[in-house]
């Protein structure tokens, strides 16, 4: 079931997908979703629960997997993946695609007023506390306390020269 509210603004080049195993996908009043932004259930049946007047910029892609609720005025920036859903390896003697997916680590839950950088990954289990911002190239799959900064890697990791 996909639930777009009335004032939601989403882009005809965005792609929001419906579920064939009951997963709802709801948009808050005042929302943007732009444009080549991906909603796809997969790898389970939780629901997509996004606020009030957030903005979900260009290229980002969200799984349902285990869920992913997104509070109110939450600003993501381009290019993110919200992966609310992890792949069974356990077994050698079995193709990875073939073992299906792993338990749930509860999904995402993002409190009101987060910011999130370009190019982060957001994985199953992450818990992004109200206020916090998310560094661009980050990749979350924790915690982050309300009103804290997670940075990405700094630049010297990355080979950069200053």
């Amino acid at each position: 079931m996909i639930d777009i509210h009335a004032t939601a603004r989403v882009s005809a080049l965005a792609d929001i997908e419906n579920s064939v195993r009951g997963t709802r996908i709801v948009v808050g009043a005042r929302t943007m979703i732009d444009s080549f932004v991906k909603i796809k259930p997969a790898g389970g049946s939780g629901d997509v629960l996004i606020g009030q007047d957030c903005a979900i910029n260009s290229g980002c892609v969200i799984y349902t997997g285990n869920g992913l609720t997104m509070g109110d005025g939450v600003a993501v920036a381009a290019n993110c993946t919200f992966a609310p859903v992890n792949h069974e390896f356990r077994n050698r003697n079995v193709p990875i695609r073939a073992q299906g997916f792993g338990p749930s680590k509860g999904g995402i839950v993002i409190e009101d007023d987060v910011w999130i950088g370009a190019n982060c990954v957001i994985l199953d289990g992450a818990r992004l506390g109200k206020g916090c911002v998310i560094g661009a190239g980050s990749l979350v799959r924790g915690e982050v306390p309300a009103y804290s900064i997670q940075a990405g890697q700094p630049l010297k990791l990355l080979g950069w020269r200053e």
